[in-house]
C-alpha cells in the first residue's frame, strides 16, 4: 500500500465489493452529452438561422466556432476549478449556465446575441467532462479498482450516439417549431442535470497527491492571471487557425507573447494553473496529448472533408451523403462497445493507427466514378479508429495524470481535441480552395497520411503504454486489471 493510501485510509472491503457507484452514471452521461448534442443539432439549423437574420454563411459559421473556442478554453480552466473546489459545484454551475444560454438563444433578437448564447453554451458544457474524470479518479481511490474503462466506454458511446442522432433530432425540432427549439431544448436538459447532480453527486471529494514523499493538499488559490494568459494564447492561436491569412499576422504574434508570459507566470507562481514543471516531466501524458491532437486532425478532416467531396466531387445529394457517412458512425460506436471494457490501451492505439493509415490511403483511390458502396466501406474503415483512439487516450490520461490535477488534465485533453478540429478545418480549406474536387481530396489524403503516420510513431515510441491496464488495483506487477460489472 502506498504512503498516500495509508494516510487516506485503505478502502473498506465493502467499498471494494460495491465497485464504482452507479448512481454517478446518469449525471455524468447527461452532462457529457450537452456539448455534442449542441454541436450536431446546429448543423441542420445554420441555413434557417441565416435566412432569419439575413446573414451569410461566413457570419453564421461563428455559431460553430464560438462554441468550439469557448469549449477549448473553458475545459482546462473549469477543470482546474474542479480540482480546487470539487466536481459538484462546478457541475451544477456549468449546467445552470447551459440552461441560461439556451433561454438566451431562444429569445435572441439578433445574430450577435445568438453567437453569445453559443459561447455561453461552450463554457457551460465544459464542466461535465473534467468533473466526470475527477469523480472516476475519486471512485478508483475509494474502491481500489483502478481501471474505469467500462465507465469511460459508456461515456464515449453516449457521446458518439448523440453525435449521430443530433442532426435528425435537430431537423425534427426545426420542422416542429423553427430553429429556436434547438436552443430551447437546453432548458429541460439543464434542469435534468441540476436535479440529478443535486441528488447524486458527492458534496466533497478528497484531493491528495504525493510529492517528494510529502503529503500535499490542493489549496484553494486560483491562478487568475495564468488562466487569462492561457485563454489569450489559445484564443489568438485558434482564431488564426480558423482563417490563416498573411493579413492576420498579428494573431500568432499575440499568441507567442501571451504564451511566453504564461510560461513565465506558471513557473514562478506557487500555485500555478498549469504546473509546467510537472507537466514537462510527465512525458507519457504529453505523448497522450500529442496523440489526441493528431487523432482528431485525421478524424475531423476526414469527417468534414470527405463529406464535402462526396456531395460536390462525387455528386451525391446531402441526404445521400448522410447515408454514406452512417457506416462511419456505426463503426465507431460498435468498436467502442466491443473494446471499451478492455483496460489495455497500447494494442488499441497501434491497431487504430494502422487502420487510420489504411483509411487515408483509401482516399487516394477515390474518384468521381467510385461506387457508393465502396465509399460507404471507406467510411466504415475510418470509423473504427475513432472508436479505438479517443477512448484509449482517455484511459491513458486516467493512468498518467496527477490525481490532484485530474480535472485540468482532462480539460487539456479536450482542448487538444478541438485544436485538432481546427487544424483539420484549415487543412480542408487549403485542400478545397477551388472546390471539393477529386484532386483536392487527394491532396487532403496525402496530408492526413502524414498525420496518421506521426500518430502511429508517437504510439510506438511510448513504452509506458505497455504498463497501462496490466497492473492490478493492489499494485502487483503485470497483474490483470480488477474490473467489475458496471465499472
Amino acid at each position: 500500500m502506498t504512503r498516500a493510501a495509508q494516510r487516506l485510509g485503505a478502502p473498506r472491503r465493502a467499498d471494494r465489493a460495491a465497485g464504482f457507484d452507479r448512481r454517478l452514471l446518469a449525471p455524468m452521461v447527461l452532462g457529457s452529452i450537452l456539448n455534442p448534442v449542441n454541436s450536431s443539432m446546429l448543423a441542420v439549423a445554420l441555413i434557417p438561422i441565416g435566412r432569419a437574420f439575413d446573414a451569410p454563411p461566413s457570419r453564421t459559421a461563428w455559431l460553430v466556432t464560438g462554441l468550439y473556442l469557448a469549449t477549448a478554453v473553458g475545459q482546462p480552466v473549469i477543470g482546474r476549478l474542479v480540482d480546487l473546489f470539487g466536481p459538484r459545484r462546478l457541475y451544477l454551475l456549468g449546467t445552470s449556465l447551459v440552461g441560461a444560454a439556451g433561454l438566451l438563444g431562444t429569445l435572441a433578437p439578433d445574430l450577435g446575441t445568438l453567437i453569445l448564447s453559443r459561447v455561453l453554451l461552450g463554457f457551460g458544457t465544459s464542466a461535465a467532462y473534467p468533473a466526470s474524470m475527477f469523480l472516476l479518479r475519486a471512485e478508483s481511490e475509494r474502491t481500489g479498482l483502478k481501471s474505469p474503462s467500462g465507465v469511460l466506454a459508456v461515456l464515449s458511446v453516449s457521446n458518439q450516439v448523440v453525435s449521430v442522432i443530433g442532426p435528425p433530432l435537430g431537423g425534427l425540432l426545426v420542422g416542429a417549431g423553427g430553429w429556436h427549439l434547438i436552443f430551447a431544448v437546453n432548458v429541460p436538459l439543464s434542469l435534468a442535470c441540476l436535479v440529478l447532480g443535486t441528488l447524486r453527486l458527492p458534496r466533497s471529494a478528497t484531493r491528495v497527491r504525493e510529492a517528494d514523499g510529502r503529503r500535499e493538499e490542493s489549496g484553494r488559490r486560483v491562478d487568475v492571471p495564468g488562466m487569462v494568459l492561457f485563454a489569450a494564447t489559445l484564443t489568438a492561436f485558434m482564431l488564426f487557425l480558423m482563417d490563416p491569412r498573411a493579413s492576420r499576422w498579428y494573431l500568432p504574434l499575440v499568441a507567442a507573447v501571451a504564451g511566453a508570459g504564461f510560461a513565465v507566470r506558471e513557473v514562478r507562481t506557487p500555485g500555478p494553473f498549469v504546473d509546467l514543471r510537472v507537466l514537462a516531466g510527465n512525458a507519457p501524458l504529453l505523448a497522450t496529448y500529442a496523440r489526441q491532437l493528431l487523432a482528431y486532425v485525421t478524424s475531423y478532416a476526414f469527417l468534414y472533408g470527405f463529406t464535402q467531396w462526396v456531395e460536390e466531387g462525387r455528386g451525391l445529394s446531402a441526404s445521400q451523403a448522410g447515408l454514406v457517412m452512417l457506416p462511419l458512425s456505426a463503426a465507431a460506436i460498435a468498436v467502442t462497445a466491443v473494446t471499451g471494457r478492455r483496460a489495455r490501451v497500447r494494442g488499441k492505439l497501434v491497431v487504430g493507427g494502422l487502420v487510420q493509415i489504411a483509411a487515408c490511403a483509401a482516399l487516394l483511390l477515390a474518384d468521381s466514378s467510385s461506387p457508393v458502396l465502396l465509399l460507404a466501406a471507406v467510411g466504415a474503415v475510418a470509423g473504427a479508429p475513432q472508436g479505438l483512439n479517443g477512448l484509449a487516450n482517455q484511459n491513458a490520461l486516467h493512468a498518467q495524470a496527477d490525481p490532484a490535477r485530474m480535472g485540468s488534465s482532462a480539460g487539456l485533453l479536450r482542448t487538444c481535441t478541438y485544436l485538432g478540429a481546427l487544424v483539420a478545418s484549415a487543412a480542408d480549406a487549403a485542400s478545397f480552395g477551388d472546390g471539393a474536387t477529386t484532386a483536392g481530396l487527394h491532396h487532403l489524403a496525402g496530408f492526413l497520411l502524414v498525420v496518421a503516420v506521426l500518430f502511429l510513431a508517437v504510439t510506438l515510441a511510448d513504452p509506458s503504454l505497455r504498463r497501462i491496464g496490466r497492473t492490478a488495483a493492489g499494485g502487483g506487477p503485470s497483474a490483470p486489471p480488477r474490473e467489475r460489472a458496471g465499472s
